[in-house]
């Protein structure tokens, strides 16, 4: 008998999206297990963030479903997704240039603690802040930038800017993360350590990632299945490596004809 835990903690089922006449996903399904690093990939403007952004509540769905450990989450606004295990970084990164990297990664339990009570962003109990800051430390150590912690941010790199924001959400303690492009800007080695540090944090902890990105060295040495859109379509589903192998991919990615 199942204990629970090989539960599918996302689950999309005939996604649709709509902007007036503009379909910007079409009937999309995925599932995102546990202790698995699950690809979301397409072409630019495949809709692949559109999704994102229904799971996480920011974006009405016209039709589907999207389940979160076999919750329906169509009546759950944003902020009670997260509380509810939902953790999500975007394309863009939304750090405090201004405070320490530290404080940055400190946020992501704060203000899952926080919740729905505003004034608990300003005042915690002793308790409190003794989880924030042990979350805290462990997202640090895990991203591999402890050494960081007193920095500010608006002193790092691009790549040590990533894994700020990476341990932010890995603080919130999150059991499925959505992350929107994360190696954006990362030269190789830095893309070879990020992989390094998403199979650490499935293997760690037992969490499930869906990962949308346009690296694919990086997509195919840590995803073991993958969802292929285009043009908000599903075109494929399978392993790396029938995807590497699939002729409706290549002519998605490459114009090749099929």
């Amino acid at each position: 008998m199942s204990d629970g835990r090989d539960l599918l903690l996302l689950e999309v089922e005939e996604l649709t999206v709509r902007f007036g006449g503009a379909i910007a996903v079409d009937d999309l399904s995925l599932a995102v297990p546990p202790r698995r690093i699950t690809g979301l990939i397409g072409p630019n403007g495949a809709g692949k963030t559109t999704t994102f952004n229904a799971c996480c509540g920011l974006l009405r769905p016209t039709r589907g479903a999207v389940r979160l450990a076999g919750r329906d989450l169509a009546t759950v606004p944003p902020q009670h997704r997260a509380q509810l295990g939902l953790g999500r970084t975007f394309q863009r990164m939304e750090l405090f240039g201004s405070l320490t990297v530290r404080e940055n990664v400190a946020l992501g339990r704060e203000a899952l603690l926080a919740g729905r009570v505003p004034w608990r962003h300003l005042f915690c109990s002793s308790a409190e802040r003794h989880v924030i800051d042990a979350a805290t430390d462990e997202a640090l150590e895990l991203c591999g930038i402890a050494g960081l912690a007193a920095r500010p941010v608006v002193s790092l790199s691009t790549g040590q800017r990533r894994l700020v924001e990476l341990a932010r959400v890995v603080a919130g303690g999150f059991p499925l993360l959505l992350l929107d492009e994360p190696s954006s800007g990362l030269d190789v080695a830095e893309t070879l350590e990020f992989g390094q540090i998403l199979e650490k944090l499935v293997s760690d902890r037992g969490i499930g990632i869906l990962l949308v990105e346009h690296d694919m060295s990086l997509v195919m040495s840590v995803c073991s299945h993958l969802y292929v859109i285009d043009f908000g379509r599903p075109i494929f589903a399978g392993s790396a490596d029938e995807a590497q192998r699939s002729a409706v991919v290549r002519a998605a990615y490459l114009g090749e004809a099929e």
